[in-house]
């Protein structure tokens, strides 16, 4: 087999690697998947850990995915991937009310506080997100992946730490693709960590 053809052959591979990351550990499954397992460490019993865990799979996966076809059929973006920053203001402003009916919600049904914090820190951490978004591309997906090793090491310690190698897989991943720089992917790693400490110190969390 011809070296040119072995090495083309190599970088599809690595392509193929780094879209599979992006695409299993996208924003909205590591959020759902954060939820559901602080829901489970604070449920009191099963049928409210089945409303809670519902719940986050509502907001953080089925409204926000909702919401991005419905701006994909409506031309409002090219891509599922929102590549163009501007396009991006758009979805942002409706995940943005998405965390917020996400966040009252909660409130109401007085879910747990780490739940609230969490939620809560989604909506800031949006609001953010698209107020930089107008001028820069922050990532969304090292943002996605970081926040929730962020809280899961606050409320449980170490006992994530064998798996936060999937936070520089991720991140690797989006920069190998060229959707970010690496200065993009720090940032969403940034706003992750700093946004979590912030609002799980004020919900008295930390």
């Amino acid at each position: 087999m011809p070296h040119n053809l072995v090495v083309i052959r190599e970088h599809r591979a690595v392509v193929e690697f780094a879209r599979s990351l992006s695409t299993i550990f996208n924003p909205f499954v590591c959020a759902t998947a954060l939820f559901i397992v602080v829901a489970h460490a604070y449920s009191p019993t099963t049928v409210r850990f089945w409303e809670l865990s519902f719940a986050g799979l509502f907001f953080f996966t089925i409204a926000p995915m909702l919401c991005v076809f419905y701006l994909y059929l409506s031309g409002r973006i090219s891509d599922f991937d929102m590549s163009d920053r501007a396009e991006r203001r758009r979805a942002f402003l409706g995940f943005v009310i998405v965390d917020v009916i996400a966040a009252l919600f909660l409130t109401a049904v007085h879910a747990p506080k780490p739940l609230l914090a969490i939620t809560w820190g989604y909506v800031g951490a949006a609001l953010v997100t698209m107020c930089v978004t107008r001028w820069w591309k922050i990532s969304t997906h090292a943002f996605g992946v970081t926040g929730p090793f962020a809280v899961m090491f606050i409320l449980f310690g170490l006992q994530p730490l064998p798996y936060v190698a999937i936070v520089p897989l991720v991140c690797w991943s989006r920069v190998y693709l060229r959707a970010h720089s690496i200065s993009q992917v720090l940032a969403g790693v940034g706003l992750a960590v700093a946004s979590t400490v912030i609002v799980f110190h004020l919900f008295g969390l930390t």
